[in-house]
């Protein structure tokens, strides 16, 4: 679905490149993520995928069409879901839906059903211009679906949004993976990256620094350790140990035989772990 072979970008009142040298490819069927800071380069390399920046260095082929000589015709086959979605707030979420559904020649799903699956549907005759971030990023993930796109571009698709919303999106980007769309899904929410993606990229100051599945890359460091308490001298106690050393730990089989343990948990690395290990950034 996407190839992109040592591709480099620079804006032209740039000093450097912005991406510099990455390459990578996505299957179909697959929720590849960027994961990465703010600034890392994560929407430019988006903007590069969705034919915004076509002065690029390298190849970058998306539903087998380069992305410099892409024709409008491209559009009818991607969604994009931006961060910050734009809209026409004197209109209508209904007036500015089929508004924009009027751009495609592709059969338009029902917007009253994606409406209502994001719990939009009793706001679709109110003014876009009132509705809040959370509500406005709900929009945008219909406007996104509605032509049944063979690729979905998602920017922190939860961003601004409450558990229970964020939920319901995550649900249905799953969902729209079952149906056998390939999406790409840009965050610097290591959680939603964790849960949702295939796979991952790492991504800081332009540059991939890591791909692989997120149960890999969170395997690839230190080992798990594991943190017990147990009882002693009426007051709790701690110890700490590696999980693969816990059989052998004879501090551990001592409370363990004597029934004195009280609670047991394993410390795994998160994805945020790994990527600080990696790159010594943050995602924040």
């Amino acid at each position: 679905m996407i190839s992109v072979q040592d591709v480099y970008l620079k804006y032209p009142a740039a000093k450097d490149d912005t991406i510099q040298g990455i390459s990578f490819t996505v299957e179909q069927g697959e929720i590849f993520g960027f994961l990465g800071p703010s600034g890392a380069g994560k929407s430019t390399l988006q903007k590069i995928l969705t034919g915004v920046l076509r002065q690029y260095r390298g190849s970058v082929r998306v539903l087998d069409v380069e992305i410099n000589t892409r024709k409008s015709s491209f559009y009818e086959n991607i969604g994009v879901d931006f961060e910050f979605p734009n809209f026409y707030g004197k209109f209508t979420a209904l007036e500015n839906l089929r508004g924009f559904a009027s751009l495609y020649s592709a059969k338009i799903a029902d917007i009253m059903l994606l409406l209502e699956k994001v719990g939009l549907h009793h706001d679709a005759d109110k003014k876009v211009g009132k509705y809040s971030k959370g509500m406005k990023m709900r929009l945008g993930f219909v406007r996104c679906l509605m032509h049944n796109p063979k690729l979905l571009f998602l920017d922190e698709p939860t961003s601004g949004l409450d558990p229970a919303n964020a939920r319901v999106l995550k649900d249905m980007i799953l969902e729209e993976k079952t149906r056998g769309k390939t999406i790409i899904l840009t965050t610097h929410n290591m959680h939603d990256a964790e849960e949702l993606c295939d796979r991952v990229a790492f991504i800081v100051d332009g540059k991939i620094q890591a791909i692989d599945t997120p149960h890999a890359l969170r395997q690839s460091g230190d080992d798990t350790t594991v943190e017990y308490s147990f009882a002693k001298n009426r007051q709790e106690s701690k110890n700490i140990c590696l999980l693969s050393e816990l059989g052998a730990s004879e501090d551990f089989r001592t409370v363990l035989d004597a029934g004195t343990l009280t609670r047991i948990h394993s410390k795994e690395q998160t994805l945020e772990d790994v990527f600080i290990a990696l790159t010594g950034r943050s995602l924040q």
